[in-house]
């Protein structure tokens, strides 16, 4: 008997050029609008003004779309609305809780790790999460991107002992593909680099981003390109974002994740194993889970080492190793991040 061939599985299409500038601009940025979307209009009390407007609103549509109506403790929700809690001024929070200004080494240009070098290459981001540790950046006159890549590439070349470059902002792909290109195109021509990071929370919050000009531009780079994604919840993990996900290690990329261990979003051992299983679903490994940065207006966030220790042991006991992230903490002038 002559039997019918499998079906070919096709890949999921990238979005149409231009799509994810669209979706950009259509983001929710009224925080009232965001509650009536969710029909939660009864936590328009405790809205506050002065963090909105310090740190402004800006979720995807997509992005609210995966939040539950109706539920106030939505832990896609908590990450971005601004409530009253960021309003208390509490001891040991600070502005640049992480050391970053201290280890600039020019425009944009973060060295605190040998043979490592972060570029914050732009200030801009498709949502606003509200434990944001660089919430307090001055992006104004600290992005890489700034006069084309200019001062960034110049302490590249100074540098020799630097292996890697990692891309970080903001996002650093809300900047075009084209800008992103202009930057590579002028990095391959130093010998020392070997590998290239993108730290980036646009796949999961906006996967239209991940089109094919971007696909492109990945799958042509002369390095290893690791991509560090950026989710805390399994709930952020839609089909969409799983499909752009997938766009992504067509390139050849490898996929990791960070979380920010977070009071109400994640907390409890079905969230994490949750987040790890999702994640391997979709061909990503879970590599941190960060305690919180102790940021000004952050601390509503914040989890006892204690709890968090207890948490990452039961994640051990639970899950195969591969699946469980380390559970670190980012000291200022540390030569690395600090394992709890």
């Amino acid at each position: 008997m002559i039997t019918a061939p499998a079906p070919t599985l096709q890949p999921e299409p990238s979005a149409p050029p231009g799509r994810w500038q669209q979706l950009w601009r259509e983001a929710v940025r009224d925080p009232a609008e965001l509650l009536g979307l969710l029909g939660l209009d009864e936590l328009a009390g405790r809205l506050s003004p002065e963090a909105g407007r310090q740190f402004p609103l800006r979720v995807p549509r997509g992005f609210v779309g995966r939040m539950r109506h109706g539920d106030p403790h939505d832990p896609l929700l908590r990450q971005v609305l601004p409530l009253d809690d960021e309003d208390r001024q509490v001891p040991g929070f600070g502005l640049d809780a992480v050391g970053d200004l201290a280890a600039g080494g020019g425009t944009g240009v973060i060295h605190k790790y040998q043979g490592r070098v972060l570029l914050v290459a732009t200030g801009s981001c498709a949502v606003h999460c509200r434990y944001c540790f660089r919430r307090h950046y001055p992006y104004a006159e600290q992005t890489a991107a700034a006069a084309n890549w200019r001062e960034a590439l110049d302490y590249l070349a100074a540098d020799t002992s630097v292996s890697e470059v990692l891309l970080s902002g903001g996002d650093p792909l809300s900047l075009s593909t084209a800008k992103l290109a202009e930057f590579t195109t002028a990095l391959a021509r130093l010998p020392h680099v070997r590998r290239l990071r993108l730290h980036t929370r646009l796949p999961v919050v906006l996967p239209e981003r991940v089109d094919q000009e971007l696909q492109a531009w990945l799958a042509g780079l002369p390095w290893p390109v690791v991509v560090v994604i950026h989710a805390n919840h399994g709930n952020e993990i839609d089909q969409d974002v799983s499909a752009a996900l997938a766009r992504l290690r067509d390139t050849g990329a490898h996929l990791l994740n960070q979380a920010v261990l977070l009071r109400g979003v994640n907390d409890s051992l079905p969230a994490l194993a949750g987040l790890s299983e999702r994640l391997f679903a979709a061909g990503v490994l879970p590599y941190y889970l960060h305690q919180l940065d102790r940021v000004a207006g952050t601390a509503h966030f914040e989890v006892p080492d204690d709890r968090a220790r207890e948490l990452h042991e039961a994640l051990a006991a639970s899950l195969p190793g591969y699946l469980v992230p380390r559970l670190v903490r980012e000291v200022a002038g540390a030569p690395a991040k600090t394992p709890l």
